[in-house]
């Protein structure tokens, strides 16, 4: 299982709830706070086209590209992905285009889980992102598993989201048994 946090936050509730549905279960988790991706130069239609996918996005796609099931986790900024996850995302269009990497063939089939953490209206207002995922996963040719939206502001309040909680611990011990 590999794990791309988008939070900007350190301990934030998104890291937090993450930890639970992991808890027990053998993953790799990346932050992307602690890389240096730059914004998307979209060349698609230029004469030189995309250059290679290098430095540290390339890092972070290779581990990707390694493991079968995938957990994008974000705090729900302005009812979509956080700036950190959306250049990541973005960023996939270069990928796409780097015969090395075999991006497309590579990424299809492999399991997505969405986490997103947002403000006490969440589980309405993130379902709009959540659709916008499964839209991604569909261009890809991954499989969209499924999602949990935990509703907090300050750091801790997703942990007293009783109902998310408890739809987490559903999550980790379905990962459990799938790892044992």
């Amino acid at each position: 299982m590999f794990i791309i946090q988008g939070s900007a936050r350190e301990q934030g509730n998104t890291e937090q709830l993450t930890e639970l549905l992991t808890e027990g279960v053998v993953a790799t988790t990346i932050r992307l706070r602690e890389y240096e991706i730059e914004q998307i130069d979209d060349k698609r239609h230029a004469s030189e086209g995309f250059a290679p996918v290098e430095g540290e996005l390339r890092t972070i796609v290779e581990q990707m590209l390694e493991h079968d099931t995938l957990v994008f986790a974000t705090p729900l900024y302005w009812y979509g992905m956080s700036g950190l996850m959306k250049v990541f995302i973005d960023r996939w269009s270069q990928c796409l285009r780097d015969d090395q990497l075999q991006f497309k063939e590579r990424m299809k089939g492999k399991k997505v889980y969405l986490v997103v953490v947002g403000g006490p209206s969440a589980k309405m207002t993130g379902l709009p992102f959540v659709q916008q995922f499964r839209h991604i996963c569909e261009f890809m040719g991954m499989s969209f598993e499924g999602w949990i939206i935990g509703r907090g502001s300050k750091p801790g309040d997703v942990l007293e989201d009783k109902q998310t909680i408890a739809e987490v611990q559903q999550l980790n011990l379905q990962f459990r048994q799938l790892q044992s």
